[in-house]
């Protein structure tokens, strides 16, 4: 959607699986100062994380966020690269949302970029982007004639289908996808994936009938951000998951900006404690423990999205956990990455 929600700041955090997920955890800030607002995040390993952003930005850490490296992709200086999906320290695909659309990938690093898709149709806007693996991926994009644009990988995006017109998902009168986060798309197995939009409408898309979720809507600033599939680790269908949204033009309102499901959308639950605002990304940490994010801070949840706890009232915008590790980071605004630690 080509509305965009207010700048954010980034932040990591470490976790063990076996510690006290009850405590608070503190942001510790790593470094700041570069000209972007990220918005695009892949979290390889505990060491390696790649992030991207407006100016054409693309940055970079192989050792743990101690020490980070950032280009400007050449050619590409005015781009928002607001999606970026990493498989190591060498190889990245990156996503530049609108008119014409492009996709981008690099296997040096970032050294260099070679365009791998471009879209010059009018209206074209690239939402976001996901892999299930290092071979397959998705990308999804605004309505276009009333369908939602949608073109998969299976090479590692090194060439893309569009899928055809016929195929696509009916989007109503005012309802797109926000570009918020990236993660308004994730795996939902091994074969599908689900995705979310907002708008006039706020629905969730599977392979079956579209639910209407229950997140505030009506409004073109209104509707889900984002989704969060617990069960996709396992790739055995996702049952458990959450949606985060709001409206952005009313950041402190906690009206419907937050539910659950644990029956892949068939019924859903509002938290009995709500995040504190519009927030525009979710992710799980573990089944019970999560985190959300959004213009006036970021909330963490021990009990499965039940009950949110307001851990800190910076801005935050996109948050992702290591593919393979226990490194979690979110990102924003002037090129910042903090952690949040445990003590």
């Amino acid at each position: 959607m080509k509305f965009i929600a207010p700048l954010f700041i980034a932040f990591a955090f470490f976790y063990s699986f076996d510690q006290d997920l009850n405590k608070q955890p503190e942001v510790q800030v790593l470094t700041s100062g570069t000209h972007t607002s990220i918005r695009g995040l892949s979290v390889v390993n505990d060491f390696i994380v790649w992030a991207s952003g407006s100016n054409g930005m693309v940055g970079k850490t192989t050792d743990g966020g101690k020490t980070w490296n950032w280009i400007q992709v050449t050619g590409f200086e005015k781009s928002d690269f607001r999606d970026i999906e990493a498989f190591d320290g060498a190889t990245a695909v990156i996503m530049s949302v609108a008119e014409p659309a492009y996709i981008l990938k690099t296997i040096d690093g970032g050294k260099n970029w070679k365009i791998v898709y471009e879209n010059k149709t009018k209206g074209m806007f690239l939402d976001a982007m996901e892999f299930w693996n290092e071979q397959a991926g998705i990308v999804v994009g605004d309505p276009i004639n009333g369908k939602f644009f949608i073109s998969r990988t299976f090479n590692g995006g090194d060439t893309w289908q569009d899928i055809p017109i016929d195929k696509r998902p009916d989007a109503d009168s005012g309802e797109a996808c926000f570009a918020a986060s990236g993660t308004n798309i994730r795996p939902l197995d091994r074969d599908e994936a689900v995705f979310v939009s907002g708008g006039m409408k706020s629905r969730l898309f599977t392979k079956n009938i579209p639910i209407v979720l229950p997140l505030i809507q009506g409004e073109e600033t209104t509707g889900a951000n984002s989704v969060a599939v617990w069960d996709n680790k396992k790739l055995n269908g996702g049952k458990k998951m959450i949606v985060v949204g709001g409206d952005f033009n009313n950041p402190d309102s906690t009206e419907k900006v937050c539910y659950y499901t644990n029956d892949g959308g068939k019924t859903w639950t509002a938290p009995v404690t709500p995040p504190h605002g519009y927030r525009s990304c979710v992710e799980y940490i573990s089944k019970n423990s999560v985190v959300t994010c959004g213009i006036n801070g970021v909330d963490y949840s021990s009990d499965a999205g039940k009950n949110w706890n307001w851990i800190s009232n910076e801005s935050f915008n996109v948050c992702r956990v290591s593919k393979m590790g226990t490194a979690f980071y979110l990102a924003g605004n002037n090129g910042t990455i903090a952690q949040l630690v445990w003590k």
